[in-house]
Protein backbone atom coordinates (compact mmCIF):
# COMPACT_ATOMS: atom_id res chain seq x y z
CA UNK A 1 0.00 0.00 0.00
CA UNK A 2 1.40 3.56 -0.51
CA UNK A 3 1.98 5.90 2.26
CA UNK A 4 -0.71 8.12 3.03
CA UNK A 5 1.97 11.21 2.88
CA UNK A 6 2.67 11.15 -0.72
CA UNK A 7 -0.75 12.95 -1.09
CA UNK A 8 0.55 16.06 -2.72
CA UNK A 9 -2.08 18.52 -2.56
CA UNK A 10 -2.29 20.16 0.81
CA UNK A 11 -5.58 20.02 2.37
CA UNK A 12 -6.79 19.96 5.51
CA UNK A 13 -9.06 20.05 8.10
CA UNK A 14 -8.21 23.82 9.23
CA UNK A 15 -8.09 24.81 5.34
CA UNK A 16 -12.01 24.96 5.61
CA UNK A 17 -13.44 28.11 6.77
CA UNK A 18 -16.32 26.59 9.42
CA UNK A 19 -19.28 27.90 11.06
CA UNK A 20 -20.45 30.73 8.45
CA UNK A 21 -23.55 30.00 6.20
CA UNK A 22 -24.71 31.87 3.01
CA UNK A 23 -27.08 34.02 5.62
CA UNK A 24 -23.54 35.20 7.49
CA UNK A 25 -21.56 35.64 4.75
CA UNK A 26 -23.93 37.84 2.74
CA UNK A 27 -24.94 37.89 -1.26
CA UNK A 28 -23.74 34.55 -3.49
CA UNK A 29 -20.63 36.11 -4.71
CA UNK A 30 -20.13 35.99 -8.73
CA UNK A 31 -17.99 32.99 -9.75
CA UNK A 32 -15.19 33.66 -12.06
CA UNK A 33 -13.05 30.98 -13.94
CA UNK A 34 -11.69 28.49 -12.07
CA UNK A 35 -8.34 27.44 -12.20
CA UNK A 36 -7.29 23.73 -12.63
CA UNK A 37 -4.52 22.80 -9.94
CA UNK A 38 -4.29 19.06 -10.12
CA UNK A 39 -4.44 16.33 -12.22
CA UNK A 40 -3.66 12.45 -12.06
CA UNK A 41 -5.14 9.34 -13.94
CA UNK A 42 -5.67 5.49 -13.08
CA UNK A 43 -5.65 3.72 -16.23
CA UNK A 44 -8.68 2.56 -18.16
CA UNK A 45 -7.11 -1.19 -18.41
CA UNK A 46 -6.94 -1.23 -13.99
CA UNK A 47 -8.52 -4.74 -12.83
CA UNK A 48 -8.85 -5.90 -8.93
CA UNK A 49 -6.11 -8.28 -8.96
CA UNK A 50 -6.85 -12.24 -8.67
CA UNK A 51 -10.76 -11.19 -9.13
CA UNK A 52 -13.36 -13.01 -11.11
CA UNK A 53 -14.03 -12.66 -14.79
CA UNK A 54 -16.62 -9.81 -16.17
CA UNK A 55 -17.88 -8.82 -18.98
CA UNK A 56 -19.37 -12.07 -20.42
CA UNK A 57 -22.42 -10.35 -21.98
CA UNK A 58 -20.65 -7.96 -24.08
CA UNK A 59 -19.68 -10.45 -26.67
CA UNK A 60 -16.21 -10.85 -28.06
CA UNK A 61 -15.56 -7.66 -30.79
CA UNK A 62 -12.40 -4.86 -28.66
CA UNK A 63 -14.27 -1.94 -27.95
CA UNK A 64 -12.11 1.68 -28.19
CA UNK A 65 -9.29 -0.84 -27.79
CA UNK A 66 -10.52 -2.74 -25.21
CA UNK A 67 -10.39 -6.81 -25.48
CA UNK A 68 -13.05 -8.19 -24.51
CA UNK A 69 -14.68 -9.66 -21.64
CA UNK A 70 -12.31 -9.04 -19.14
CA UNK A 71 -10.30 -11.51 -17.28
CA UNK A 72 -10.60 -9.66 -13.66
CA UNK A 73 -13.07 -7.35 -12.67
CA UNK A 74 -11.98 -3.50 -14.08
CA UNK A 75 -11.94 -0.99 -11.73
CA UNK A 76 -14.04 1.46 -13.90
CA UNK A 77 -17.05 3.73 -13.76
CA UNK A 78 -16.92 6.16 -10.65
CA UNK A 79 -20.16 7.73 -9.30
CA UNK A 80 -19.61 9.22 -5.88
CA UNK A 81 -16.58 9.62 -3.96
CA UNK A 82 -15.82 10.37 -0.14
CA UNK A 83 -12.49 12.18 1.22
CA UNK A 84 -11.07 10.32 3.80
CA UNK A 85 -8.55 11.79 6.72
CA UNK A 86 -5.34 10.40 5.96
CA UNK A 87 -5.43 11.67 1.91
CA UNK A 88 -7.44 8.66 0.57
CA UNK A 89 -10.63 8.54 -1.01
CA UNK A 90 -13.53 5.99 -1.35
CA UNK A 91 -15.39 5.85 -5.05
CA UNK A 92 -17.62 3.14 -5.74
CA UNK A 93 -18.27 1.64 -9.17
CA UNK A 94 -21.69 1.88 -10.68
CA UNK A 95 -24.01 -1.04 -12.11
CA UNK A 96 -21.46 -1.96 -14.37
CA UNK A 97 -21.95 -2.50 -18.35
CA UNK A 98 -25.14 0.11 -18.89
CA UNK A 99 -27.66 -1.86 -17.86
CA UNK A 100 -29.58 -4.52 -16.01
CA UNK A 101 -29.03 -7.28 -18.44
CA UNK A 102 -25.61 -6.93 -19.14
CA UNK A 103 -24.08 -6.53 -15.48
CA UNK A 104 -24.89 -10.09 -13.89
CA UNK A 105 -20.86 -10.72 -13.28
CA UNK A 106 -19.93 -7.41 -12.66
CA UNK A 107 -19.29 -6.96 -9.00
CA UNK A 108 -20.57 -4.08 -6.96
CA UNK A 109 -17.67 -2.59 -4.96
CA UNK A 110 -16.00 0.21 -3.12
CA UNK A 111 -12.64 1.37 -4.24
CA UNK A 112 -10.27 3.06 -1.96
CA UNK A 113 -8.59 5.33 -3.87
CA UNK A 114 -5.02 7.31 -3.27
CA UNK A 115 -3.90 10.03 -6.16
CA UNK A 116 -0.57 11.33 -5.93
CA UNK A 117 -0.80 14.95 -8.11
CA UNK A 118 3.20 15.49 -8.16
CA UNK A 119 3.27 11.99 -10.18
CA UNK A 120 -0.10 12.32 -12.01
CA UNK A 121 -0.97 8.97 -11.28
CA UNK A 122 -3.40 7.53 -9.05
CA UNK A 123 -3.16 3.95 -6.87
CA UNK A 124 -5.85 2.01 -5.94
CA UNK A 125 -4.91 1.06 -2.78
CA UNK A 126 -7.79 -1.19 -1.61
CA UNK A 127 -11.38 -1.34 -1.72
CA UNK A 128 -14.60 -3.95 -0.58
CA UNK A 129 -17.76 -5.88 -1.99
CA UNK A 130 -21.39 -5.28 -1.47
CA UNK A 131 -22.50 -8.08 -0.15
CA UNK A 132 -25.86 -9.65 1.76
CA UNK A 133 -24.79 -12.16 3.84
CA UNK A 134 -27.81 -11.91 6.14
CA UNK A 135 -30.28 -11.87 3.68
CA UNK A 136 -31.71 -8.31 4.28
CA UNK A 137 -32.76 -7.97 0.71
CA UNK A 138 -36.28 -9.50 0.21
CA UNK A 139 -36.27 -9.74 -3.16
CA UNK A 140 -34.19 -12.44 -5.37
CA UNK A 141 -30.19 -11.68 -6.23
CA UNK A 142 -28.16 -12.74 -8.93
CA UNK A 143 -25.84 -14.86 -7.30
CA UNK A 144 -26.94 -17.59 -4.64
CA UNK A 145 -23.45 -16.34 -2.72
CA UNK A 146 -25.87 -12.65 -1.88
CA UNK A 147 -22.75 -10.90 -3.66
CA UNK A 148 -24.54 -8.14 -5.51
CA UNK A 149 -24.01 -7.28 -8.54
CA UNK A 150 -25.18 -4.72 -11.41
CA UNK A 151 -27.75 -6.82 -12.43
CA UNK A 152 -28.76 -6.33 -8.85
CA UNK A 153 -28.06 -2.78 -8.02
CA UNK A 154 -27.42 0.17 -10.00
CA UNK A 155 -25.61 2.49 -7.32
CA UNK A 156 -24.85 5.68 -8.15
CA UNK A 157 -24.41 8.27 -4.94
CA UNK A 158 -22.73 7.27 -1.48
CA UNK A 159 -22.32 9.04 1.43
CA UNK A 160 -20.98 7.82 4.97
CA UNK A 161 -21.91 8.54 8.65
CA UNK A 162 -19.54 8.53 11.73
CA UNK A 163 -20.00 5.02 12.14
CA UNK A 164 -18.46 4.24 9.46
CA UNK A 165 -21.25 3.12 7.72
CA UNK A 166 -22.34 3.83 3.83
CA UNK A 167 -25.54 5.00 2.82
CA UNK A 168 -25.75 4.57 -1.18
CA UNK A 169 -28.09 5.77 -3.63
CA UNK A 170 -29.20 3.36 -6.40
CA UNK A 171 -30.73 4.18 -9.69
CA UNK A 172 -33.24 0.98 -10.31
CA UNK A 173 -35.59 1.38 -7.36
CA UNK A 174 -34.71 3.88 -6.63
CA UNK A 175 -33.46 2.73 -3.43
CA UNK A 176 -31.49 4.02 -0.58
CA UNK A 177 -28.96 0.85 0.48
CA UNK A 178 -27.10 0.77 3.82
CA UNK A 179 -24.09 -1.19 4.85
CA UNK A 180 -21.43 -1.35 7.24
CA UNK A 181 -18.11 -0.76 6.50
CA UNK A 182 -17.07 -4.04 5.33
CA UNK A 183 -19.99 -3.89 2.59
CA UNK A 184 -22.32 -6.25 4.22
CA UNK A 185 -25.99 -4.96 3.90
CA UNK A 186 -27.76 -3.69 7.27
CA UNK A 187 -31.33 -3.34 6.29
CA UNK A 188 -33.76 -4.05 3.93
CA UNK A 189 -33.24 -1.17 0.82
CA UNK A 190 -35.38 1.31 1.18
CA UNK A 191 -37.52 2.43 -1.46
CA UNK A 192 -39.01 6.11 -2.78
CA UNK A 193 -42.55 6.62 -1.49
CA UNK A 194 -44.47 7.56 -5.03
CA UNK A 195 -41.34 6.64 -7.34
CA UNK A 196 -40.69 3.64 -9.16
CA UNK A 197 -38.42 2.95 -12.40
CA UNK A 198 -38.91 0.03 -14.70
CA UNK A 199 -36.77 -2.09 -12.70
CA UNK A 200 -37.81 -1.01 -9.27
CA UNK A 201 -39.42 -4.60 -7.35
CA UNK A 202 -41.85 -2.50 -5.51
CA UNK A 203 -44.00 -2.12 -9.03
CA UNK A 204 -47.51 -4.12 -8.69
CA UNK A 205 -48.73 -6.45 -11.60
CA UNK A 206 -49.71 -4.48 -14.26
CA UNK A 207 -48.36 -0.83 -12.95
CA UNK A 208 -46.39 1.59 -14.78
CA UNK A 209 -43.15 3.63 -13.51
CA UNK A 210 -43.56 6.63 -13.03
CA UNK A 211 -39.28 7.28 -13.81
CA UNK A 212 -37.26 6.66 -16.35
CA UNK A 213 -34.81 3.12 -16.35
CA UNK A 214 -31.54 3.83 -14.30
CA UNK A 215 -32.76 7.38 -13.36
CA UNK A 216 -32.90 7.06 -9.72
CA UNK A 217 -30.38 8.36 -7.21
CA UNK A 218 -27.47 9.63 -9.40
CA UNK A 219 -26.31 12.32 -6.34
CA UNK A 220 -27.25 11.94 -2.55
CA UNK A 221 -26.00 14.76 0.05
CA UNK A 222 -25.71 13.88 3.91
CA UNK A 223 -26.72 17.39 5.64
CA UNK A 224 -23.51 19.19 7.49
CA UNK A 225 -25.47 18.11 11.43
CA UNK A 226 -25.56 14.93 10.27
CA UNK A 227 -29.48 14.67 10.71
CA UNK A 228 -30.48 13.73 7.20
CA UNK A 229 -29.53 12.42 3.73
CA UNK A 230 -30.95 14.00 0.69
CA UNK A 231 -30.95 12.33 -1.90
CA UNK A 232 -31.21 13.73 -5.52
CA UNK A 233 -33.11 12.00 -9.28
CA UNK A 234 -31.64 12.06 -11.81
CA UNK A 235 -34.55 11.74 -14.14
CA UNK A 236 -37.60 13.98 -14.05
CA UNK A 237 -40.52 12.83 -12.48
CA UNK A 238 -43.84 12.06 -14.23
CA UNK A 239 -46.19 14.86 -14.61
CA UNK A 240 -43.18 17.06 -13.40
CA UNK A 241 -42.09 19.80 -15.18
CA UNK A 242 -39.51 19.09 -18.00
CA UNK A 243 -35.97 18.75 -16.58
CA UNK A 244 -37.47 18.99 -12.85
CA UNK A 245 -35.51 16.83 -10.72
CA UNK A 246 -36.81 16.23 -7.31
CA UNK A 247 -34.24 16.46 -4.30
CA UNK A 248 -35.69 14.54 -1.28
CA UNK A 249 -35.50 14.68 2.43
CA UNK A 250 -34.58 11.51 4.45
CA UNK A 251 -34.14 11.67 8.28
CA UNK A 252 -31.68 8.78 9.40
CA UNK A 253 -33.06 8.91 13.21
CA UNK A 254 -36.51 7.75 11.72
CA UNK A 255 -35.08 5.42 8.46
CA UNK A 256 -37.89 7.79 6.93
CA UNK A 257 -38.39 9.76 4.36
CA UNK A 258 -40.02 13.15 5.85
CA UNK A 259 -42.02 14.11 2.79
CA UNK A 260 -40.06 17.61 2.64
CA UNK A 261 -38.69 18.24 -1.13
CA UNK A 262 -37.01 20.66 -3.21
CA UNK A 263 -36.48 21.30 -7.03
CA UNK A 264 -33.53 21.11 -9.02
CA UNK A 265 -34.32 22.57 -12.34
CA UNK A 266 -31.46 21.34 -15.61
CA UNK A 267 -30.25 24.13 -17.58
CA UNK A 268 -31.85 21.50 -20.45
CA UNK A 269 -34.27 18.46 -20.14
CA UNK A 270 -31.52 16.66 -22.38
CA UNK A 271 -28.51 17.61 -19.65
CA UNK A 272 -28.37 14.84 -16.27
CA UNK A 273 -26.71 15.66 -12.76
CA UNK A 274 -23.93 13.99 -11.88
CA UNK A 275 -23.22 13.99 -8.21
CA UNK A 276 -24.20 16.83 -5.19
CA UNK A 277 -22.50 17.41 -1.58
CA UNK A 278 -23.63 20.25 0.91
CA UNK A 279 -21.80 23.43 1.76
CA UNK A 280 -23.50 24.28 4.37
CA UNK A 281 -27.22 23.69 6.27
CA UNK A 282 -28.75 25.05 2.94
CA UNK A 283 -26.72 25.24 -0.16
CA UNK A 284 -24.58 22.37 -1.84
CA UNK A 285 -23.00 21.49 -4.98
CA UNK A 286 -24.44 19.94 -7.81
CA UNK A 287 -22.55 18.80 -10.95
CA UNK A 288 -24.42 18.97 -14.46
CA UNK A 289 -23.91 18.18 -17.29
CA UNK A 290 -24.65 17.28 -21.28
CA UNK A 291 -24.50 13.56 -22.44
CA UNK A 292 -22.15 14.22 -25.06
CA UNK A 293 -18.15 13.58 -24.76
CA UNK A 294 -14.95 14.54 -26.90
CA UNK A 295 -15.66 17.68 -29.77
CA UNK A 296 -19.58 17.12 -29.22
CA UNK A 297 -19.56 17.84 -25.07
CA UNK A 298 -20.38 21.16 -24.51
CA UNK A 299 -21.72 21.37 -20.97
CA UNK A 300 -20.45 20.22 -18.01
CA UNK A 301 -20.47 22.81 -14.96
CA UNK A 302 -20.68 22.99 -11.45
CA UNK A 303 -23.15 24.88 -9.86
CA UNK A 304 -23.58 26.22 -6.30
CA UNK A 305 -27.33 25.84 -4.90
CA UNK A 306 -29.16 27.18 -2.79
CA UNK A 307 -32.62 25.09 -1.39
CA UNK A 308 -33.65 28.65 0.12
CA UNK A 309 -35.61 29.51 -3.48
CA UNK A 310 -35.19 33.39 -2.99
CA UNK A 311 -37.07 33.98 -6.14
CA UNK A 312 -40.15 32.18 -4.91
CA UNK A 313 -40.34 30.13 -8.52
CA UNK A 314 -40.42 27.11 -6.90
CA UNK A 315 -36.93 25.84 -7.79
CA UNK A 316 -33.61 25.77 -6.14
CA UNK A 317 -31.48 28.98 -6.81
CA UNK A 318 -28.05 27.77 -9.04
CA UNK A 319 -24.81 29.98 -9.29
CA UNK A 320 -21.91 28.29 -12.02
CA UNK A 321 -18.44 28.01 -9.93
CA UNK A 322 -16.97 26.11 -12.39
CA UNK A 323 -17.24 25.55 -15.98
CA UNK A 324 -15.68 22.31 -16.45
CA UNK A 325 -14.87 22.91 -20.29
CA UNK A 326 -13.25 26.00 -19.68
CA UNK A 327 -10.60 25.93 -16.71
CA UNK A 328 -7.72 28.14 -16.63
CA UNK A 329 -4.87 26.21 -16.98
CA UNK A 330 -1.42 28.26 -15.92
CA UNK A 331 0.48 25.03 -14.85
CA UNK A 332 -0.16 23.37 -18.70
CA UNK A 333 -1.71 20.18 -16.46
CA UNK A 334 -2.66 17.32 -18.40
CA UNK A 335 -0.81 17.70 -21.43
CA UNK A 336 -3.34 20.75 -22.25
CA UNK A 337 -2.57 24.40 -22.70
CA UNK A 338 -3.58 27.55 -21.34
CA UNK A 339 -7.38 26.41 -21.27
CA UNK A 340 -7.93 22.91 -19.74
CA UNK A 341 -11.43 20.96 -20.84
CA UNK A 342 -13.31 18.28 -19.16
CA UNK A 343 -15.25 16.41 -22.04
CA UNK A 344 -15.93 13.43 -20.66
CA UNK A 345 -19.40 11.90 -21.06
CA UNK A 346 -20.42 11.77 -17.54
CA UNK A 347 -18.93 13.54 -14.74
CA UNK A 348 -20.18 12.32 -11.63
CA UNK A 349 -18.04 12.46 -8.81
CA UNK A 350 -17.80 15.89 -6.41
CA UNK A 351 -15.37 16.60 -3.43
CA UNK A 352 -14.63 19.20 -1.45
CA UNK A 353 -10.88 19.77 -0.23
CA UNK A 354 -11.31 23.37 1.05
CA UNK A 355 -12.76 26.53 0.92
CA UNK A 356 -11.85 26.97 -2.65
CA UNK A 357 -10.94 23.65 -3.87
CA UNK A 358 -12.87 21.22 -5.00
CA UNK A 359 -12.20 17.93 -6.74
CA UNK A 360 -13.99 16.11 -9.83
CA UNK A 361 -13.95 12.59 -11.05
CA UNK A 362 -15.36 11.18 -14.53
CA UNK A 363 -17.25 7.90 -14.68
CA UNK A 364 -15.36 6.34 -17.61
CA UNK A 365 -18.25 4.09 -18.45
CA UNK A 366 -15.75 1.05 -19.30
CA UNK A 367 -15.00 0.15 -22.23
CA UNK A 368 -17.39 2.77 -24.04
CA UNK A 369 -16.68 6.41 -23.04
CA UNK A 370 -14.24 7.63 -25.33
CA UNK A 371 -14.28 11.77 -24.53
CA UNK A 372 -10.26 12.14 -24.07
CA UNK A 373 -8.92 10.61 -27.23
CA UNK A 374 -11.11 9.51 -29.94
CA UNK A 375 -11.30 5.53 -30.22
CA UNK A 376 -9.36 5.41 -27.21
CA UNK A 377 -10.99 3.83 -23.67
CA UNK A 378 -11.46 7.23 -21.25
CA UNK A 379 -9.37 6.41 -18.25
CA UNK A 380 -10.23 7.55 -14.40
CA UNK A 381 -9.26 11.10 -14.37
CA UNK A 382 -8.99 12.89 -10.97
CA UNK A 383 -8.74 16.65 -10.92
CA UNK A 384 -8.87 19.41 -8.65
CA UNK A 385 -9.82 23.31 -9.25
CA UNK A 386 -9.43 26.24 -7.73
CA UNK A 387 -12.50 28.15 -7.55
CA UNK A 388 -12.25 32.45 -8.29
CA UNK A 389 -14.24 32.86 -4.73
CA UNK A 390 -14.56 31.22 -1.17
CA UNK A 391 -17.47 29.06 -0.68
CA UNK A 392 -18.04 29.94 3.05
CA UNK A 393 -18.15 26.27 4.29
CA UNK A 394 -19.10 24.13 6.69
CA UNK A 395 -16.91 21.36 7.48
CA UNK A 396 -18.30 17.75 6.93
CA UNK A 397 -16.93 15.02 8.90
CA UNK A 398 -14.71 12.57 7.23
CA UNK A 399 -14.04 9.95 8.88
Amino acid sequence: MRTPGRFALAVSVAALTIGLSASTAGATPTFGQATLTGFAVLPARTFVPGSEPAGAALGTTPVNGVSLPFADQPVQGFSGVLRNSDGTFDVISDNGFGNKANSGDFLLRIHRLAPDFASGKVDVVGGITLTDPDGRIPFALTRPDRVLTGSDFDIESITRTPDGSYWIGDEFGPYLLHVDRAGRVLQAPIPLPGVKAPESHELEAGEKPNLGGSKGFEGMVRSVDGKYLYPLLEGTVAGDAPGALRFNEFELKSGAYTGRRWTYQLESPSNSIGDAIAVDPDRFLVVERDNLQGAAAVFKKVFLVDRRDRDKDGRMDKTVVADLMSLANPQHLGGAGDTFTFPHQCVEDLVILDDRTIGVLNDNNLPFSAGRVPGQADPNEFITIRLSERLHAYEQAKG
